[in-house]
């Protein structure tokens, strides 16, 4: 069969059988030109997942008529945005682009309060807000919101989706792009589909993986690893009500989706639209790497995993071309990069780097960073990484060990001491983290910690140790100075910016303390921003130090879509990387940057750059931190413990 031919016959089918008549002449065209454009990639993935269905053409007829729906619901705002994004594809790629997450409810108690937080938000130079999930799901434990019941209500104790939408006007009238979760791997067992599937309706248990005993359960189990082992083990949680097993990947309460089925497909993306509908420019799709299933695998990052997401692209690009996706795959490192594509996930977080900044701040050394990034930090020109140093989740050491093996790391045992370490376990740590998802079995687990406390500050303030204090205001500063400055959206977790500590309240409330994750989800108070202000505290250094920092990462055009090269140095306490204009840009300027994880002070040999950086031996330099002004680079740097340096170089 020949797919282009089968696939022009088929939208041609498709559209002289739709009725447009309730659009205007304008919007109807500009339609059926998307859907004509976009239809050889989406009825070739679909295709290739669906073929089989003697239906298929039926699911493909109410797919477009989802669309039509979902065209005609776009407002006139977000439909002039979609053009000026088209028009403008790498508006991501910006440097004024900077992240924050957060809780609704954290942040700011609910959402007509967020509204109020918008001055805070551009203060910092934030133009990216990420708000974690804020769906209706059941009260309790809800793994922080990611078992959605209903994705059209917002928990009623955030506000409504009307509040929703209404913010969205206001963040983009302040500058400041919507990001929200796209929950697509599972739903709450509370959620409608679940609740009819458990009522016995087959047609909703065709929604879910669902077993009437543990024969073919047992069969998946055996190539299936646990991702919360310390809550339950396996994969599969027996329901009551249906008298059937449920294929549960991370709780027993979020049922996963059966993509095998096309009309959970079309489901799903009526669901997508909407959320796009409300006024989001960018959709975090959680959990991707599982949502399709294989006998026989580990069920994740399967080839028709990445179908999927290239159809659901396609339907966004037809009904809502300026919202991109966020690819969140916490996987090895050569299967993220596979998500990130402009037919899949135009942005990506960036968990090698965030894991192996951390491994430098435990070791002092940066060998496995520049070697990590030297492989996989280049990604298609067309996308860019969201770089974080903390989110809501755990820190997981998902390094690759082919890498650490080249320079010497036994993997099993560098990822014991790294648990240890940032669990105060190791002697001499000054990390306060805590376990995570640890294995009884194996012993293993995964780190969780605010920023500011994994870097030493909770200790520091705890021992009343002025130097330790310090070290970890430096700590912090340098951790952000990276993903500020290597290229991509920077991604700050709330209330990093202000230093906050860990919150151990979570241990007593019993829908939470089995969850250490909440550790580091803390409220912000209007008192830490006080506290921030307070010239006599090391919370006030890291304000200033990040908002310093900020401003200049958002007044230098190079921070932006320049490119990004990892360097050695000479210097294993080093991790150095250089930003260039384009080719083609009349900019010929360019920027190195240092960064030392000792506590003590580094020598870094420049001739040990020339062979990528002539332009660092000949041209005058400025330290944009400092304003230091250089006529000379001289043949020997000083970097202070755990100093920074941003050496911008111009012609």
């Amino acid at each position: 069969m020949d797919i282009k031919i089968e696939s022009k016959k088929t939208v041609e089918r498709l559209l002289s059988d739709i009725d447009l008549s309730d659009m205007s002449k304008a919007d109807a065209k500009l339609f059926k030109l998307r859907v004509e454009d976009n239809f050889p990639q989406l009825f070739a993935q679909l295709h290739h997942v669906y073929s089989e269905h003697y239906d298929f053409y039926y699911f493909l007829q109410q797919l477009l008529k989802i669309m039509q729906v979902s065209f005609k619901k776009r407002k006139p705002a977000l439909k002039k945005k979609d053009k000026q994004r088209l028009l403008k594809p790498d508006w991501f790629k910006d440097e004024k682009m900077l992240g924050m997450a957060c809780y609704v409810d954290l942040f700011a108690g609910d959402l007509q309060h967020l509204h109020k937080k918008i001055p805070y938000l551009n203060s910092l130079g934030i133009t990216y807000l990420h708000l974690m999930p804020l769906y209706k799901s059941p009260e309790g434990d809800s793994d922080g919101g990611y078992a959605v019941s209903d994705y059209r209500e917002v928990d009623t104790k955030l506000g409504t989706m009307t509040d929703l939408e209404s913010l969205g006007e206001a963040l983009s009238k302040a500058g400041i792009n919507l990001v929200l979760d796209f929950v697509f791997n599972h739903t709450s067992d509370q959620h409608d589909w679940a609740i009819r599937a458990k009522q016995g309706d087959q047609e909703f248990q065709e929604y879910y993986w669902m077993f009437d005993n543990k024969d073919i359960p047992n069969q998946y189990e055996q190539s299936l690893r646990e991702i919360f082992p310390q809550v339950r083990r396996g994969n599969f949680t027996w329901d009551e009500q249906s008298q059937k097993w449920v294929w549960t990947t991370f709780n027993s309460f979020q049922w996963d989706l059966n993509y095998s089925n096309p009309a959970v497909f079309n489901a799903i993306t009526d669901e997508m639209l909407f959320l796009a509908n409300v006024g989001c420019d960018a959709l975090r799709l959680d959990a991707l790497a599982f949502i399709w299933k294989e006998m026989g695998t580990d069920c994740e990052n399967q080839p028709k995993a990445h179908a999927l997401i290239k159809a659901f692209n396609c339907c966004l690009k037809i009904v809502s071309p300026s919202v991109v996706f966020k690819s969140e795959a916490i996987v090895h490192p050569d299967e993220v990069a596979k998500y990130i594509h402009k037919d899949e996930c135009e942005l990506s977080y960036n968990p090698l780097l965030m894991a192996l900044i951390w491994n430098s701040v435990a070791t002092r050394k940066t060998k496995l960073l520049t070697k990590s990034m030297q492989k996989s930090f280049a990604i298609s020109p067309d996308c860019a990484w969201v770089n974080y140093a903390r989110c809501h989740d755990d820190i997981g050491w998902t390094f690759d060990d082919n890498v650490a093996a080249q320079i010497g790391i036994n993997s099993y045992d560098h990822r014991y001491f790294l648990n240890q370490f940032f669990t105060g376990r190791f002697e001499g740590s000054f990390a306060k983290g805590v376990a995570f998802a640890e294995n009884p079995a194996t012993g293993d687990c995964r780190v969780c910690g605010s920023l500011a406390s994994l870097s030493g500050l909770e200790q520091g303030i705890e021992l009343g140790d002025a130097l330790l204090i310090d070290n970890a205001v430096k700590r912090v500063l340098l951790i952000h100075s990276i993903i500020l400055a290597i290229g991509g959206v920077p991604l700050l977790y709330s209330g990093d910016e202000l230093g906050l500590l860990n919150d151990y309240s979570y241990e007593q409330d019993p829908s939470k303390a089995h969850d250490e994750r909440w550790v580091h989800r803390i409220a912000v108070k209007d008192s830490d921003v006080t506290l921030a202000r307070d010239e006599t505290t090391p919370f006030y250094k890291i304000a200033k130090g990040l908002e310093n920092m900020i401003k200049v990462r958002q007044q230098n055009t190079i921070f932006g879509a320049a490119r990004t090269d990892i360097l050695e140095v000479g210097n294993e306490h080093i991790f150095s990387f250089r930003r260039k204009q384009n080719e083609m840009s009349e900019d010929k300027s360019e920027l190195i940057a240092l960064c030392n994880f000792s506590e003590n002070t580094q020598l870094v040999d420049t001739a040990f750059m020339k062979p990528t950086c002539d332009s660092l031996l000949v041209n005058p330099a400025i330290d944009l931190l400092t304003q230091t002004e250089y006529t000379d680079i001289p043949d020997v740097l000083t970097l202070g413990p755990l100093e920074v340096r941003w050496l911008l170089l111009t012609n």
